[in-house]
């Protein structure tokens, strides 16, 4: 079975009562993320799997959590910050480009690599803490996904899009086969748990079970078995 993996989490930071670079800007709070520091549990997975997937999360463009003033992602390499401070879109670039080195140095020479596309979300109205909603009960036409997802509207769920650039620029030429399960999964906004999820908003960023993602194991399964046919 193949096992899916992500980067590292961004954690918490918090002034230093000794002061430091970040503090000389203003900086008293934030979410700290290591572009170099692999997490403890993928690194590992290197040296013994023979099939890996990989995906990244939702909050590379999420000011919801990471203000980019009151609680920005803060980007350290070699355990000191990057100076000047970059924006989550480098720093994602940053942390694609080490992460692929990293794993085509610890891989097994005969492993196959996958990386996932963006999971889209479909919220309608709003973001989740905005009193967006994902209400459709059949999927959305060419149109209507072309409306809802565009890069030109920066609209709610334009993360998708973005990130899935950044992801496509820094794979070309590596050693990874991506799995696009993007542009299939952008016309099921009508396949989220909406108010059924528990939540105290709707639901539209995680899939009704079963649904989509049973089909993203088909696409996977048939991947790769091209790949191994190829190989």
């Amino acid at each position: 079975m193949p096992k899916f993996l992500k980067m590292k989490e961004a954690t918490r930071w918090s002034v230093s009562s000794t002061g430091g670079v970040l503090e000389s800007l203003g900086y008293n709070e934030g979410y700290r993320v290591d572009v170099d520091i692999p997490e403890g549990t993928w690194a590992e997975a290197l040296s013994f799997h023979d099939v890996l997937l990989f995906n990244t999360g939702h909050w590379w463009w999420a000011p919801s959590k990471f203000d980019p003033v009151k609680s920005p992602m803060l980007f350290f390499e070699k355990g000191l910050p990057v100076m000047p401070p970059i924006p989550p879109a480098v720093g994602l670039d940053m942390v694609l480009k080490h992460m692929i080195s990293f794993v085509e140095r610890r891989m097994k020479p005969t492993a196959i690599l996958f990386f996932r596309t963006q999971s889209p979300r479909h919220f309608e109205g709003g973001d989740w803490d905005q009193g967006g909603s994902c209400q459709r009960i059949h999927p959305l036409s060419p149109q209507e996904v072309g409306k809802l997802f565009s890069l030109e509207n920066n609209g709610t769920n334009v993360e998708t899009r973005l990130v899935n650039q950044h992801l496509y620029k820094a794979l070309n030429c590596s050693v990874f086969n991506v799995l696009d399960i993007t542009r299939m999964s952008e016309f099921r906004a009508d396949a989220h748990p909406s108010t059924a999820g528990g939540k105290k908003h709707d639901d539209c960023m995680h899939w009704c079970l079963p649904g989509v993602t049973d089909t993203w194991n088909d696409l996977f399964v048939a991947h790769l078995d091209n790949v191994q046919r190829r190989n």
